[in-house]
Formats: structure tokens, C-alpha cells, sequence
């Protein structure tokens, strides 16, 4: 009696590791701390694992052109709903993961500038010896906004651009003299540690929220769990990861 206990307790076992599936993930890096956290919570409640590659919204674009295949995709709406005509993506798999501000940044040390309202930091962005912002979604956002004060061309000779928010933490921790930096507060949040400093969101008044999106993609190898995992996402215990790290 006690080896077919034995027997079928093994083979229960055996039944929830063959269950257990990699989901590889091509994600949007804004969301990258509330997605690690949440990537602890879905491993404890589905057994399931979250291989993550995360790039800036141009750079997937390229790998979704490329045909690259992934089990989720995260992305902002738009390049979500291209994927879903392109049918690179299950439409009716859709679910929202939240939205993440963008932040102002000096390292640490450095004089905090005025930027709690929008004349505010317009004077600082004018008076600051150098600027530094990605050429991704928030700077994309901020060459519209500044374009819009009619300072675009002020601040052109003064600011560095760079792919993706994690060089923009870099330069500006490095960096010297009156220098401001803009990055997604998520993200921001993740080199405060390492010697930089968040001076504030940007004035309510033009504050740039970019959402976010998950979804399955058709061709997915392990697309029954990805979707085991979205249905968890949708739980208020998956939203709290998400929240927790920054992303509303």
C-alpha cells in the first residue's frame, strides 16, 4: 500500500512540473520593476516562469517587423493594436497593465531645480547647462511638449539623446555642472540607489502618462500558459504588483 501511495504521489508531482511552462516575454521597459514583481507572484501561484526581454517601444517594433515570436507581448496600446492587424497578436487576449508617468531627474547631490509648475520648468530647462532624455516614448513626448513652448530649438545644442531610459539614468549619474534628466518614474525609481535623484513628476498640467498593454502572440509555444498568467494579471493581486512598483 505504501509504494502505490508512493507511486502516485510521484506522479502527481511529475503531472505539476510537465504543467509548469518558460513564457518568454517581450516587454516594454517602463514597466520593468512592477513586471519582476509580478513575475514572482505568477511563478507562486501558476508554477509558471517569466523569461523577459525588455526593450524601448522603437526597438520592439523592429522585432515584431523581424517576425519575431514571443508568448506575451507588453506594449503601448497602439503598437498593440498594429500587432493585432499585422495578426502577430490574439486580439481577444488584450488586457491593460497600467500607466507610468514621466519624472525629472539630477543625480544625486546636485541642486534640485524648480519644476512644479510649468513656467517653472521652463526657466529651469532654459537656465541648465545640458540636457539628457531617450529617444523613445518620453522623448518623443517631451520634443512635442518643448516644440509646443517654442523652446525646441533653444534646448536642441545642449541636449544628449540616447535609445533607452537605462543610459539616460547613467549619463545623468555621471554626469556635472546644472544638468536635468527625464525618464519614466518607474524606471527612475530603480537608480535612485545608485546615485540619482527624482526632483518630481512633470507639472500636472502636462503630465505624459504612456499605458500599457499584455497579450498573447499568435505562434506562442507556450500560449495556454500565457494565458493562465494574463488571468492572474487581471486579479487585483496581479494589479497590486503592478502598482506597488510605480505602474498605475
Amino acid at each position: 500500500m505504501k509504494n502505490i501511495i508512493w507511486a502516485l504521489l510521484l506522479g502527481m508531482s511529475g503531472v505539476a512540473v510537465a504543467q509548469a511552462a518558460e513564457i518568454r516575454v517581450l516587454s516594454a521597459g517602463a514597466v520593468e520593476p512592477g513586471l519582476h514583481a509580478f513575475a514572482v507572484l505568477a511563478k507562486r501561484e501558476t508554477g509558471h516562469d517569466l523569461k523577459i526581454q525588455f526593450n524601448t517601444a522603437p526597438q520592439i517594433a523592429k522585432r515584431l517587423a523581424a517576425n519575431e515570436v514571443y508568448d506575451l507581448l507588453i506594449s503601448p496600446p497602439a503598437a498593440v493594436e498594429q500587432a493585432v492587424k499585422e495578426g502577430k497578436v490574439v486580439a481577444d487576449t488584450r488586457v491593460p497593465v497600467g500607466r507610468v508617468g514621466a519624472g525629472i531627474i539630477v543625480r544625486t547631490g546636485a541642486a534640485a531645480p524648480n519644476v512644479g509648475t510649468v513656467e517653472a520648468l521652463k526657466q529651469a530647462l532654459l537656465a541648465a547647462d545640458t540636457l539628457v532624455y531617450n529617444s523613445a516614448s518620453t522623448g518623443i513626448y517631451l520634443d512635442k511638449l518643448f516644440a509646443g513652448w517654442g523652446i525646441l530649438d533653444q534646448l536642441k545644442a545642449k541636449t544628449t539623446r540616447y535609445a533607452d531610459g537605462a543610459s539616460v539614468m547613467e549619463h545623468v549619474i555621471k554626469g556635472s555642472g546644472n544638468q536635468i534628466g527625464f525618464g519614466a518614474i518607474t524606471e527612475i525609481k530603480m537608480y535612485v540607489p545608485k546615485g540619482l535623484q527624482l526632483v518630481g513628476p512633470l507639472p500636472a498640467d502636462v503630465q505624459n502618462y504612456t499605458s500599457y498593454e499584455a497579450a498573447v502572440m499568435n505562434g506562442a509555444t507556450a500560449g495556454d500558459a500565457a494565458r493562465a498568467v494574463l488571468k492572474l494579471l487581471a486579479t487585483p493581486a496581479g494589479k497590486a504588483a503592478f502598482v506597488a512598483a510605480g505602474v498605475e
